[in-house]
């Protein structure tokens, strides 16, 4: 998928703390979300189709990659 990042609006969870360690994400226009290093902004992004941001954030809400 490709795709033109250069008009997201990121944001961090409001579970973030206040340091650098984190993850933004953006809602894009086709469905889709992107996730970034707060650290480097203008690095790569990983990019997921809804149903994939679902299934993710259902699988981190269930606790399948160990305790929440």
């Amino acid at each position: 998928m490709n795709v033109d990042l250069s008009e997201a609006k990121w944001f961090k969870s409001t579970r973030s703390g206040g340091t650098k360690e984190c993850v933004e994400i953006a809602h894009l226009d086709n469905g889709a979300v992107g996730v970034r290093d707060s650290k480097n902004p203008t690095g790569p992004a990983l990019l997921f189709t809804p149903a994939e941001w679902d299934a993710f954030t259902t699988d981190l809400s269930t606790g399948k990659f160990g305790p929440a």
